[in-house]
């Protein structure tokens, strides 16, 4: 038995460079780091692409890990059908970032007195 020799195919040619943006030649020409794709994924992601170079800045700067869980609740939060997803990105990272709770209910300081408290 004869095996058939199979050509090797480019990688390019399997995996579309940038298969989230439509526009994949215009926005591969000036990508050249990983925070740059991954803050223009998250500005297609959140519909705001008028401030893609904010999230550029943000994937840059930020963890990673604080951006991937204000994006999971911007995302996840009911009522946002395509609009203020960015909006409510921004206030969930700076929630984030604070070590704030995201959700659910407050959790109330419980304030124990002691005998050397003063009263007024």
């Amino acid at each position: 038995m004869k095996r058939k020799k199979s050509k090797l195919k480019n990688i390019g040619d399997l995996l579309p460079k940038w298969q989230f943006n439509p526009d994949r030649k215009k926005a591969g020409k000036y990508i050249k780091h990983e925070f740059q794709d991954y803050g223009i994924r998250l500005a297609h992601k959140l519909n705001d692409i008028e401030h893609k170079s904010l999230y550029i800045k943000l994937a840059k700067t930020t963890k990673r890990a604080y951006l991937e869980r204000a994006y999971r609740f911007a995302i996840d939060y009911p009522g946002t059908k395509g609009k203020n997803k960015g909006k409510l990105f921004m206030w969930a990272l700076s929630r984030v970032k604070k070590g704030e709770n995201l959700g659910g209910k407050k959790k109330k300081k419980k304030y124990y007195k002691s005998k050397y408290d003063r009263e007024n």
